[in-house]
């Protein structure tokens, strides 16, 4: 176990390093710092921290910069987050209150997560295995083909359309509408095959294919693979910080293009507090130089996806994490009122 002493000039070489982009020395940390001890003790200190891998001296005679591990203490011991003023909560709640749809609330959000913490935003959106089913609608287009709108508690809306097997009037597509609502709105997507399995042996025996056949497009919708889809904006942040990454930005930029990679890295959306992988604690070797701070979001307190920034691990962690977890409280927010 560190010392307080240590823990609080390790502290310091952290803020330092990321307010300055410079290594840190013993002197400027004496200068800028109260830490009430001499220069003397402060190197003897930086030197300890750099015997137990917490602190690097990336060339000679230059000052110390903080390691992986460095930067995991401190966000595990000694950042707290920082949260957001008055005014940047209000401009955040204004930008996402004038959104029009999911997909919008999506653009904006990642959007307004690049321009507060200037660093690549991903947003996921809701996840169907984790929603519930607020209305199914179901509109004649033909005597024998029907649109199926599937709407969602957190917005999303899917359309489908069911060719059916014979001409279904009106009559008996608002009974199917009326009595597929009843059962299914405000409820689990999982719990839906159970709910419905027994629905077409209430329909007269010419409507019962027409009804099956409805009710299958509904049930492959609830469980599409294409669920989990990403937003990701802000990528041309990473041209700022070129000095941070070993040699190119390229293996960060080509890990991003990759949606798989991204979803690991969010995390899975039943963790709902905010997570900070730093570094090489990011499985993909192209994202070693980076850190990825992301949180769950949702209406009712439940998480139902993930959002999150990338950048170089030198950031401003605790405001970074206090403005995802800010603007996730918002979004979850604006899904329960939608």
């Amino acid at each position: 176990m560190l010392s307080e002493r240590r823990l609080q000039v390790l502290r310091a070489i952290v803020q330092d390093y990321v307010g300055t982009e410079e290594p840190v020395g013993s002197k400027a940390l004496t200068e800028r710092h109260s830490l009430g001890v001499s220069p003397a003790t402060v190197r003897n200190d930086m030197a300890a921290l750099e015997d137990e891998g917490y602190i690097a001296q990336p060339h000679t005679s230059a000052g110390r910069i903080p390691t992986d591990k460095g930067y995991r203490l401190f966000v595990d011991k000694l950042a707290g987050v920082k949260p957001m003023t008055g005014p940047e909560r209000r401009a955040i709640q204004n930008f996402l209150e004038g959104a029009v749809d999911l997909d919008d609330v999506v653009a904006r959000t990642v959007r307004l997560l690049a321009q507060l913490t200037r660093q690549v935003a991903v947003v996921q959106y809701p996840s169907l295995t984790r929603s519930t089913v607020r209305h199914v609608e179901l509109l004649s287009l033909a005597p024998a083909r029907v649109m199926l709108v599937l709407i969602t508690d957190t917005g999303r809306v899917e359309q489908r359309m069911v060719d059916c097997p014979a001409p279904f009037g009106d009559a008996s597509l608002a009974d199917l509408r009326a009595r597929l609502n009843s059962r299914v709105a405000g409820r689990r997507f999982s719990d839906v095959p159970r709910l419905v399995e027994d629905l077409p042996e209430g329909f007269e025996a010419e409507d019962r294919g027409t009804v099956s056949t409805v009710l299958s497009t509904l049930l492959e919708t609830l469980v599409e693979e294409n669920e989990e889809r990403l937003m990701i904006g802000g990528t041309a942040n990473l041209t700022r910080f070129g000095h941070d990454f070993p040699l190119t930005i390229r293996p960060v930029l080509e890990a991003l293009e990759e949606q798989v990679v991204l979803l690991k890295l969010l995390g899975e959306a039943k963790d709902p507090g905010v997570m900070v992988r730093i570094g090489h604690e990011n499985a993909h070797e192209g994202l070693n130089s980076t850190s990825v701070v992301s949180v769950g979001y949702g209406s009712g307190g439940e998480a139902v996806a993930k959002l999150g920034v990338v950048g170089p691990t030198r950031m401003d962690y605790p405001g970074t994490m206090g403005a995802v977890r800010a603007v996730a409280r918002y979004v979850g927010q604006i899904l329960a009122e939608s």
